[in-house]
């Protein structure tokens, strides 16, 4: 997995596009995430399935990782088995 990447979740409707890659198994809904979606959808794992939102980045804790949602979806994103959270915006600095 490289920047500019683009998959899909085997198991709902959420894509994502690789800004920042790390090693490891990227997953949504419990599933592993795919370059093209097949036939077979399995069903989302009930641990992962807080969904997606469009236009939103997700990264890890330690924001090694960082995924941009270009369609939402039914499944949460996870790496290694670890969920990825929402990444907050930066507070822009005030001028006084």
């Amino acid at each position: 997995m490289k920047a500019g990447t683009k998959l899909k979740s085997a198991c709902c409707d959420t894509e994502v596009m690789v800004i920042k890659a790390a090693e490891g198994e990227l997953a949504c809904g419990g599933a592993p995430m795919v370059a093209e979606r097949g036939d077979d959808k399995p069903a989302i794992d009930p641990a992962f399935a807080e969904g997606t939102k469009t236009g939103k980045r997700y990264t890890d804790a330690a924001g090694s990782i960082e995924l941009l949602c270009t369609k939402a979806g039914a499944g949460s994103l996870s790496l290694g088995g670890v969920a990825l959270i929402l990444k907050e915006a930066k507070p822009l600095p005030s001028s006084d």
